[in-house]
């Protein structure tokens, strides 16, 4: 079977680091932290009081005010980069065909602030729950209601593998198209952790940062004293689109989707396996898909989510896959400024990693203070500024808990 090309044609995003694409570009070179004092409900009681905040979100922006207390933030966030996404497509919305057109949506966890807010008002005097809660708080509604938005009747559905998800949403719109099952898809991930059951959850595994006195520095990707992620939310969407479709209609492409790779640790619940072996495995076959060697890569947007064990396994990865070439890539962990966004932080790396490829920069690691001798710094982690690079090649690898692993390649045209 002979795969067609799949390029992207649109971009949107609502992130800690700006509402629009231009905004978080802006931030995202310059590298601006975008945390700071979470302001979305009292932490005051929480051992980590801090966040990567969405700034100024207006949902009624993109929906009806009635509307907007129908749909959990998560889903809010998926309107909002969806629709700057087709209005940047620049799509005919009467001319495209609905029936060829889908959406895979990527959630890690769906309504959680829903769920939280639900069964803490539920009593044995209250017993019941609004009509709302159930299509509020699934992780798939996301997909669901941008399809009835726009009248997309082709493939939809959401996938779900904790910081992967976004990732394995793009990689199967990718393979919907290529295989000719569809002309365009709208893909992406879009999560809203920054709550009082995502904080106090994670600040149990003792997993992210409880920095209070310095959160813009929180986030410390691959420096010695990185002490856990910092708690991010947003989303951000992309229109996937067959080459020759979108050369006929004469959109303008931002770089060609060019494989996707997956695989797992099978190695432990929310560790990474030590040595890397699926994180190897995941840019192999990424990399084997695309058609590309390692030396054909330019950029990699980690995972580096800042967390102990993490930072030390993905660069043993690296070294693995890349070998001597591993020390002429350019790396970096955008995480570092945007936090992580758990199930959409796949959807807004990649994005990341198309703008590095359109404007020859490499966005920075910021925050980097003391090297760890567990990892191999003679790799280039751009720390602290972005520097000017051509790019050709960016991949974007995310690993989520249970060890699911998901890479994504990007080329320019």
């Amino acid at each position: 079977m002979e795969f067609k090309r799949v390029v992207i044609t649109g971009v949107g995003t609502v992130n800690p680091l700006g509402n629009s694409v231009e905004e978080y570009w802006k931030n995202l070179a310059n590298g601006v932290s975008g945390a700071g004092p979470i302001t979305l409900f009292d932490a005051s009681l929480q051992k980590t009081q801090f966040a990567c905040e969405v700034k100024n979100f207006d949902a009624t922006r993109y929906m009806e005010r009635k509307e907007v207390r129908k749909y959990d933030l998560y889903a809010q966030y998926a309107f909002a980069s969806t629709d700057e996404a087709v209005r940047d497509s620049g799509l005919d919305l009467e001319k495209v065909d609905h029936d060829r057109t889908g959406v895979i949506w990527g959630a890690g966890i769906g309504g959680l602030q829903t769920f939280f807010e639900e069964s803490r008002s539920y009593r044995d005097d209250r017993p019941r729950f609004s009509p709302f809660f159930i299509p509020k708080m699934i992780a798939n509604i996301a997909g669901g209601l941008i399809s009835i938005k726009y009248g997309f009747r082709g493939p939809n559905y959401t996938t779900v593998s904790a910081c992967a998800s976004a990732s394995h949403a793009m990689i199967d719109a990718f393979n919907m198209i290529r295989m000719g099952k569809a002309d365009m898809m709208v893909t992406g991930g879009s999560e809203a952790g920054v709550n009082v059951a995502g904080i106090a959850g994670f600040n149990s595994m003792r997993a992210i940062s409880t920095r209070n006195d310095d959160p813009t520095t929180a986030s410390r990707p691959f420096d010695k004293d990185r002490d856990g992620f910092v708690m991010g939310e947003g989303s951000a969407a992309f229109i996937l689109e067959e080459y020759d479709h979108a050369v006929k209609r004469g959109a303008k492409i931002y770089a060609e989707l060019a494989g996707g790779g997956m695989s797992a640790d099978a190695f432990h619940m929310t560790a990474p396996d030590p040595d890397g072996k699926g994180a190897k495995l995941v840019m192999k076959w990424a990399l084997e898909d695309a058609g590309l060697n390692p030396e054909d890569v330019d950029y990699i947007n980690v995972h580096g989510t800042s967390t102990p064990l993490g930072d030390i396994a993905e660069p043993k990865a690296i070294i693995k896959t890349f070998g001597d070439h591993a020390y002429k890539v350019s790396i970096s962990s955008t995480k570092s400024m945007t936090g992580h966004l758990l199930g959409a932080a796949g959807a807004v790396e990649a994005l990341a990693s198309i703008l590095a490829i359109n404007n020859s920069i490499i966005p920075p690691t910021i925050n980097h203070f003391t090297d760890d001798p567990e990892i191999d710094n003679k790799l280039d982690f751009t720390f602290n500024t972005a520097k000017e690079r051509k790019v050709d090649v960016a991949i974007s690898n995310t690993f989520g808990f249970g060890g699911h692993n998901a890479t994504v390649v990007f080329k320019k045209l």
